[in-house]
């Protein structure tokens, strides 16, 4: 039996240097005008990869359950945020054009991503298939928000939709993870095979849990708060309020059959944010857990397995889909002026949601065998770095253009008043 002081100490040794090459990374990319969490990401890909120059000290953090246990509370603290900083309210007054280029961004990569992986493991199922497709679907709104708040873009018509049918991707993808997961679930359990019946009752089910438990959890988180702020004098009673909140709808979720990051969501959602402004109370400890998920996932990449054939092939047409998919969605915008290029490419960005597919594609096993292997999954992170660098370059090119498109002719000889 291992012995409990070196246990903790060992923990301590492994959480301080995960948090402190979080905000090493997160630094050093957010001076190149990076996101920070692409820093994260790398800090944890060179750490989980120190072994190919002869540093085997941290190897056995690969597998080490504490720190997927800190991963996952991390993922549900994330989503809790999202929700938080999703107003479903003023979702549904997006507009027709936020809504079209939501739906065609998460239909088409969803079938590209299917494509793909039918093309290159023709010997996996089509709900694998399914799950990679899944993994294309959301936009990350953080990252895209960051993108066009460091251009100066926030209030453009551009950003305005790019924004709100970024919000309603992350929805929308999550009840795909919820129906993928369930279907997962149900024929690993019942081995046999799974209907369209039973996949429509797995969406329902989805969109039920998540409908409900906004619809009450609004009404009753109201009363709570309101009641808890008036009287409770303990200090981080109302920090308190919404971890358990958040850790409850997240049991709730995953105890009927769907992702608890679907909980985690929709217990934000339900809350009054500027009420308690509660991003304010969230901010101390998502600060510290949430890096250690992005630390996590760029730990798991395996850099010697994107060498195994196929893989690097894989990672390139996943990230093409991905590219590609979100070009569809610039079909969707409908008002005159407003640039389809760089609506499409506000898109692009992959996150948070993407991550956390592929970390439960790790874990979710269908035939006996993981519905993602290690070298599907460092492809799918490596896709999610590579939209991550493209987009500000791209973006801030696409801006440039339509301007300069827009812009009046320059005066000439034969035109001196410079107009068209």
């Amino acid at each position: 039996m291992p012995d409990t002081g070196e246990l903790v100490r060992h923990s301590l040794v492994v959480l301080a240097l995960l948090i402190l090459a979080a905000k090493i990374g997160g630094e050093l990319l957010g001076r190149l005008g990076q996101p920070h969490v692409l820093g994260e990401l790398l800090a944890g890909l060179l750490l989980g990869n120190l072994g190919l120059v002869g540093v085997s000290a941290l190897e056995p953090l690969r597998a080490n359950p504490i720190l997927d246990l800190i991963a996952q509370i991390g993922a549900v603290l994330l989503l809790f945020e999202v929700g938080v900083e999703s107003d479903l309210f003023q979702l549904l007054e997006v507009g027709a054009s936020a809504l079209l280029v939501s739906c065609l961004g998460v239909a088409a990569p969803l079938l590209l991503g299917f494509a793909v992986s039918a093309l290159l493991f023709p010997e996996a199922g089509w709900i694998t298939h399914l799950f990679v497709g899944g993994t294309l679907t959301a936009t990350s709104v953080g990252i895209t928000a960051r993108v066009l708040k460091d251009l100066g873009k926030t209030g453009t018509k551009e950003a305005r939709i790019i924004l709100g049918a970024a919000v309603t991707d992350d929805v929308v993808g999550l009840v795909v993870l919820a129906v993928v997961t369930g279907l997962i679930a149900a024929a690993s359990g019942s081995g046999a095979a799974i209907t369209w019946s039973a996949t429509l009752v797995i969406l329902l089910k989805a969109v039920l849990f998540l409908s409900v438990a906004i619809y009450v959890g609004r009404h009753l988180s109201r009363r709570v708060f309101r009641r808890a702020a008036a009287t409770l004098r303990i200090p981080g009673a109302l920090l308190g309020l919404c971890i358990s909140f958040c850790f409850a709808l997240a049991a709730l979720a995953q105890l009927a059959g769907l992702a608890p990051i679907l909980g985690a969501f929709a217990a934000g959602a339900t809350l009054e944010r500027d009420e308690h402004d509660i991003r304010k109370l969230l901010f101390p400890i998502n600060t510290l857990l949430v890096p250690l998920f992005f630390v996590r996932m760029g730990m798991r990449v395996d850099l010697r397995g994107l060498a195994q054939p196929g893989v690097l092939t894989f990672a390139a047409l996943i990230t093409l889909a991905a590219i590609l998919g979100k070009q569809v969605c610039g079909l969707g915008v409908l008002e005159k002026g407003v640039s389809r290029l760089v609506v499409g490419i506000g898109m692009i960005p992959r996150g948070e949601v993407e991550l956390i597919f592929a970390g439960l594609g790790t874990t979710l096993m269908l035939e006996g065998r993981p519905v993602l292997n290690q070298a599907q999954f460092s492809a799918v992170v490596m896709m999610v770095m590579l939209t991550t660098f493209l987009t500000p370059p791209l973006l801030k090119a696409a801006f440039a253009r339509h301007i300069s498109g827009a812009a009046p002719c320059a005066a000439s000889p034969s035109n001196p008043s410079g107009k068209p």
